[in-house]
């Protein structure tokens, strides 16, 4: 397959820490938006999904205000239990929405409630209200590169997800002690982020070949295409000859997956394709060789950036793993 790594390349991967920088204020930087993210009042409400509900599972839209006052979206899934119930928070690939009704029923059938949350401005209902310094022609990384980086489109989303994660210590009927995460690609760098600023919460997390992460490394590699391209657009009409290039990797680096990871202290289940083209591996084992917590590493060698069904059917004994549910 295009862009298989080598045996020895692989083994060179496992002590790979990563390239772009981490700023010196990240830990304080994100202490301070979790704050802010706290002092919104809560503004939510649920109403029955425009398809029809079964005996054994509520299908519901879950409205909320954010950040900026904007109101975001998220299909939640509540299987019926007389018992309170795990909580997935599914994230989804860049860009795009939550997965059909259908696909998200799944985790109903393991008997776990699912919260899948549209990120704003992509494919999805969320709203976003914009406002970003800078370029927005392309890709969400840049959105607000030219600010303050409290501004820019991620952080944006992280505040908004600790909200969100306010509000489901607020829903009746889960089990708060079996919250946990899932996601792939963008919704994989996404988890991360949400393991590691709401650690109180998250007991565990799936994470599949995450997007956002070592963006240095995927310039230097020259993979900064499709989902990456806004790295390459940026440097190409805002800082052609590179002189800007550690402020802008420096600022990136708030936003970058493998930067979160020293933080997240839930059990880790990571699975990365060895011949995926669009997250370079070596972006991935930055995230992976970063993580301090309990943690496992999946490797598909003949797999791309695509539907790996082995790493999803480990989800079923991770996610019930020694559990009644």
């Amino acid at each position: 397959m295009a862009g298989m790594i080598t045996p020895q390349e692989l083994e060179q991967l496992k002590t790979y820490q990563g390239t772009n920088p981490m700023p010196e204020d990240f830990d304080a930087f994100w202490a301070a938006r979790m704050e802010e993210a706290e002092s919104v009042p809560l503004d939510w409400e649920l109403n029955p999904a425009a398809v029809p509900s079964y005996p054994t599972c509520d299908f519901l839209d879950l409205w909320f205000t954010g950040m900026g006052g904007a109101r975001l979206y998220a299909k939640y899934l509540k299987p019926h239990s007389e018992q309170p119930v795990p909580l997935v928070l599914q994230f989804h690939g860049y860009p795009g929405a939550g997965r059909s009704w259908l696909e998200q029923a799944s985790f109903a059938g393991m008997g776990c409630a699912l919260i899948a949350l549209d990120c704003p401005g992509q494919g999805g209902l969320g709203q976003d209200i914009g406002g970003y310094t800078g370029t927005t022609v392309t890709g969400h990384i840049v959105a607000g590169l030219d600010g303050d980086p409290k501004e820019m489109y991620y952080v944006r989303l992280h505040q908004n997800i600790r909200i969100l994660a306010r509000i489901v210590r607020k829903l009746e009927g889960i089990d708060l002690t079996r919250v946990y995460v899932n996601g792939a690609s963008q919704g994989g760098g996404i988890g991360i982020a949400c393991a590691a600023l709401n650690p109180d919460l998250i007991r565990k997390a799936a994470i599949l070949y995450p997007f956002l992460s070592d963006y240095q490394k995927v310039w230097e590699l020259g993979a900064d295409q499709i989902a990456y391209e806004g790295i390459r657009y940026y440097f190409r009409w805002f800082d052609p000859t590179g002189e800007r290039k550690t402020e802008t990797f420096t600022k990136l680096g708030y936003i970058d997956s493998h930067n979160f990871a020293h933080l997240v202290r839930c059990e880790v289940l990571f699975g990365t394709g060895l011949s995926d083209t669009i997250c370079p591996p070596a972006t991935q084992f930055a995230v992976y060789n970063n993580l301090t917590c309990k943690k496992q590493h999946h490797f598909y060698p003949e797999f791309e950036h695509e539907e790996i069904q082995a790493f999803d059917d480990l989800i079923l004994d991770f996610f019930g793993e020694g559990e009644t549910v």
